[in-house]
């Protein structure tokens, strides 16, 4: 079949428009989306290295000045912080996001994202997301649970991270109900409302794994830099793990590395 001209420009202004735009005026499903990538950091510890950091907590560790320096650098190119909710209405119902909007994770529920991480975020008006480990809740060197309520209730969202940070591809039968439902109903309890959002510890994820996530109304879930799974996109968000030492520069380099330009 030959196109008229009419109909190929047409389809040659379609192809062209870019995704955000796109959404915005068409009602696109999740299995369908394949434009740009809203970035999605993922931080851990936020702190001052001690003598007895090894390499790998190094790796996981940002220092207070190095994160106000992110910070500092997201807030001055003008980009806005925005929350899986947010999100998830872009890629399913085409609502509008900010200009340059990102998005800020943590995980594993570490006292120093409460005491340091926290002030810093309220400086510079950025929302976050904390993916919480419930075994570790009111223990010493994480948060407790009247600080996640704080959190819950200054804005913030409160996502699950499993019971205790056990990779997935190692589960039994008798995982989903302690990784998953457990922790799923302490938050719930915690923050008086459901919880649609999870991160997979170590990023790592299974076809089982995403399964159980859908039967539990969990709407979007994150892992960290392998691949998405094409049925199920929103179930393996990719999210960019920042490394202890980089820069303001380095970071922001990275981001436009990773994720297709916005």
């Amino acid at each position: 079949m030959r196109l008229t001209f009419p109909a190929y420009c047409l389809i040659t202004v379609i192809f062209l428009l870019p995704s955000a735009l796109f959404a915005q005026y068409w009602s696109i499903g999740p299995q369908k989306f394949t434009g740009h990538e809203v970035p999605v950091l993922c931080y851990h510890q936020v702190r001052n290295y001690t003598p007895k950091d090894g390499s790998e907590a190094r790796a996981y560790t940002v220092t207070p000045a190095q994160f106000e320096a992110q910070m500092k650098m997201l807030s001055d190119s003008g980009y806005h912080s925005i929350l899986p909710d947010d999100l998830f209405l872009w890629y399913t119902r085409g609502k509008p996001l900010p200009n340059r909007p990102v998005m800020i994770t943590f995980d594993d529920n570490t006292a120093s994202q409460f005491f340091i991480a926290l002030p810093i975020l309220d400086k510079y008006g950025f929302k976050a997301v904390f993916f919480v480990m419930t075994v570790s809740l009111n223990r010493k060197n994480f948060m407790t649970t009247a600080q996640l309520k704080d959190l819950q209730q200054s804005g913030h969202t409160i996502g699950c991270h499993s019971w205790d940070h056990k990779n997935m591809r190692e589960y039994t039968d008798s995982d989903w109900k302690i990784q998953l439902d457990q922790p799923l109903k302490t938050l719930q309890t915690i923050t008086g409302d459901s919880v649609r959002y999870f991160a997979f510890p170590y990023g790592v994820w299974t076809k089982d794994g995403l399964d159980e996530l859908q039967k539990r109304g969990i709407q979007m879930a994150f892992i960290l830099h392998t691949a998405k799974d094409a049925q199920l996109p929103l179930l393996t968000v990719r999210r960019l793990l920042v490394g202890g030492g980089w820069s303001a520069n380095a970071l922001h380099q990275r981001m436009m590395k990773s994720f297709l330009p916005f």
